[in-house]
C-alpha cells in the first residue's frame, strides 16, 4: 500500500463544478474551462501574428529589419498614395493652368480647387511673417481688411508676389517713407517740435480735433506729406503711401509711433517669390489671399 496522502477534490455543491482552491471570505474560484470561441480566436491571433512576421516587415536585425515577402513599406505606400493625388489633381491643374482670374472665379469647382492649393502654399510660405490666416503683425501687413498698398485684386496680388517690396526683383516696388527727422549726423527735413505737431494732425485725422498743435501739424503736412499721402491722409495707391485716416497701422497709430515713423522712416521688405515657387503656386496663392474677405 502506498503512504502517499490522497487528493481530494473540492467541488462546488451549487454547481457541482470542481474549484481550483482559492477562497476570499468564504467565495471560491471555479474552475471552469475558457470558453471554446475564445481559445479559437486565441490561436487565430498566433497564427495571424506569425503570417504578418513572415508577410510584412516586423522583426529588428542587425542590419535594419526583416523585409517580409510582401516587400511592402510604408515609403512605397506614401509614393503610391502621392501618385494618384498627383493623378487626381493633374486634371484640374491643366484647367487652372489655362484659366484666368475671372474664368476661375466664374467656376466654383476650379475655385475651390485653386483655393485650396493656395492656402498650402500660404501656410508654407507666407505664414511665417503674415500669420496662418493672414491676420498679419507689426510689421507685416494684415491680408484679410481691404486696405492694400498696391493693389487687392488677384491681380494685383499676384503682382506683388511676384515682384515684392523692396526685393531684389527689377519691377519690384521700391516706394519707401523717407526719415523727416535728423539721423545719424544729417539735418532733418523736419524740427522735431514740426513732427511733433504732425504726429498730432496724423493721430486725430479720424476725429479732426480742434487745437493749435492740430493746425501746426496740419500746416506741415501740407506742405511735406500731401504729395505722398493725399488730402486729409486718403492714401496714393500709385506710390504705395497707406491711407492715414483709418484705423489701420502697419507699425502703429500711437502717437509715440508716429513720431517714430516720421522721424526715422520706413521701408519694409517682402521678397520676390517669383523664382521660389510655380507660377500656378503663386496664382493659387494669390487667388488664396484675394479669397480671404479683404480682397478687391
Amino acid at each position: 500500500m502506498s503512504d502517499a496522502p490522497e487528493l481530494h477534490k473540492d467541488i462546488d455543491a451549487p454547481t457541482g463544478v470542481e474549484t481550483t482552491g482559492h477562497e476570499w471570505d468564504g467565495l471560491k474560484e471555479l474552475n471552469n474551462p475558457a470558453p471554446r470561441w475564445w481559445l479559437i480566436v486565441w490561436m487565430l491571433t498566433i497564427v495571424w501574428a506569425i503570417g504578418y512576421w513572415v508577410v510584412y516587415p516586423s522583426w529588428p536585425t542587425l542590419t535594419g529589419h526583416t523585409k517580409g515577402i510582401a516587400g511592402w513599406t510604408q515609403y512605397d505606400k506614401l509614393k503610391h498614395e502621392q501618385a494618384e493625388i498627383t493623378q487626381r489633381q493633374s486634371g484640374w491643374l491643366g484647367k487652372f493652368h489655362k484659366a484666368s482670374f475671372a474664368e476661375i472665379k466664374q467656376d466654383p469647382v476650379l475655385f475651390e480647387f485653386a483655393r485650396a492649393g493656395g492656402e498650402v502654399v500660404f501656410k508654407e510660405n507666407c505664414a511665417a511673417c503674415h500669420g496662418a490666416g493672414g491676420e498679419g503683425r507689426r510689421g507685416y501687413p494684415n491680408l484679410n481688411d481691404d486696405d492694400w498698398l498696391f493693389g487687392g485684386t488677384a491681380e494685383d496680388i499676384y503682382n506683388t508676389i511676384n515682384v515684392g517690396s523692396h526685393s531684389t526683383h527689377p519691377n519690384t516696388h521700391a516706394v519707401a517713407m523717407p526719415a523727416f527727422g535728423a539721423v545719424m549726423g544729417r539735418e532733418g527735413m523736419l524740427t522735431p517740435a514740426q513732427i511733433d505737431d504732425v504726429a498730432t494732425y496724423v493721430s486725430y485725422l479720424r476725429q479732426l480735433v480742434a487745437s493749435e498743435a492740430f493746425a501746426r501739424g496740419q500746416a506741415v503736412f501740407q506742405q511735406n506729406c500731401v504729395s505722398c499721402h493725399g488730402e486729409g491722409g486718403i492714401g496714393n495707391r500709385q506710390m504705395g503711401a497707406p491711407r492715414l485716416n483709418d484705423a489701420i497701422w502697419l507699425y502703429g497709430g500711437d502717437k509715440a509711433t508716429l513720431v517714430q515713423t516720421i522721424t526715422k522712416g520706413r521701408a519694409g521688405v517682402m521678397p520676390s517669390w517669383q523664382s521660389r515657387m510655380s507660377d500656378d503656386s503663386r496664382r493659387q496663392v494669390a487667388i488664396y489671399v484675394h479669397s480671404l474677405g479683404g480682397g478687391e
